[in-house]
């Protein structure tokens, strides 16, 4: 998904690198997750938050009624940057009742990493090093998990399985420092990843990532958004039949070649201003979202991202499928 470093997030960078180190030791701030019962949900209604939204840096609640996760964008190799490094600059105090406000409502914290603006194999970053300075982030800020919006096209286009490599290393130490059951993970691959597309069935791209690691990888924020003009623009190409371009891509027919239906999270744009190709109304996703869960999904939705995406966004592309009840 898009990053952008906006001149209001400077201070917040600045102040929140200054208290973020990356080679800390792995421990807790103590106003993290629920380590005793901290499931991943099902389904899933997943907003991305990037832009500045105020000084308390998320919203109200109820502005975001219908969602249950909230990813804070963008945790870079440097450092948090944006919405989360607003959250990190946070007084402690502050950051706990917020996340208490949040957790009332039903509603996870987690980070996002990467982003389409790095590219950490190719910048030969250290899965690593950067999977335990990204877990301690996690810990020291109070969340609820991390996302893996890895977009290293460069990497993963040459089809030699370095990319491939590189996620399920990093993915397995993450784990080692937030386990499965008390921390969310999840990754947000762009579709033609899942393809059988002959480019990325060399090494395999994404299905070879959920072979190996799958089992510690709670969902896929499935990004369904900017892959051609003709790509994932209507609910065939989505839910059952994805074409030629990228083969066996639509969340039936990953279900249908092994990936389990409960992962497979539907993601979009909110609004046609972050893309040129791809974009959906709610009300259109919602049609789609309901064409999938009469035919046995039932995993969720993501957005990109507040407030263009709201509680009013949510609750149409939610349409009939999973209603929100008031």
């Amino acid at each position: 998904m898009l990053s952008f470093f906006s001149p209001a997030s400077c201070a917040f960078i600045l102040l929140a690198l200054s208290r973020y180190v990356l080679s800390a030791p792995i421990a807790s701030s103590g106003t993290g997750a629920d380590t005793q019962n901290q499931t991943s949900p099902s389904p899933a209604f997943v907003i991305y938050t990037n832009k500045f939204v105020s000084s308390s840096v998320l919203p109200p609640v109820n502005e975001l009624k219908g969602y249950n996760v909230v990813a804070l964008s963008f945790l870079l190799l440097k450092g948090p940057f944006d919405q989360a490094a607003a959250w990190a600059a946070l007084p402690d105090a502050q950051r706990a009742a917020t996340k208490t406000e949040y957790a009332n409502a039903g509603i996870r914290l987690i980070v996002s990493a990467f982003g389409d603006s790095e590219e950490p194999t190719t910048s030969k970053s250290d899965p690593l090093a950067t999977a335990n300075s990204m877990a301690q982030f996690v810990l020291s800020s109070g969340l609820d998990g991390i996302d893996v919006d890895y977009e290293d096209l460069d990497a993963m286009n040459k089809g030699d399985g370095v990319a491939e490599a590189w996620l399920v290393t990093f993915t397995q130490t993450l784990r080692q420092h937030l386990p499965k059951g008390q921390f969310i993970l999840s990754h947000a691959p762009i579709a033609p990843w899942f393809s059988l597309n002959s480019v990325f069935l060399k090494s395999g791209a994404y299905r070879t990532v959920n072979k190996q690691v799958g089992h510690l990888i709670d969902w896929y924020n499935i990004q369904v958004m900017t892959e051609g003009a003709n790509e994932y623009t209507d609910c065939t190409s989505i839910v059952s039949s994805s074409g030629t371009q990228f083969p066996q891509s639509s969340i039936l027919e990953l279900a249908a070649g092994g990936i389990p239906a409960s992962k497979l999270v539907i993601g979009k744009f909110a609004t046609v201003s972050n893309t040129t190709t791809g974009f959906m109304d709610p009300k259109t996703l919602g049609e789609c979202v309901s064409s999938a869960e009469q035919q046995g999904w039932s995993a969720g939705i993501m957005a990109f991202e507040y407030p263009d995406a709201d509680a009013s966004w949510i609750a149409a592309a939610r349409g009939s499928a999973f209603p929100i009840i008031s």
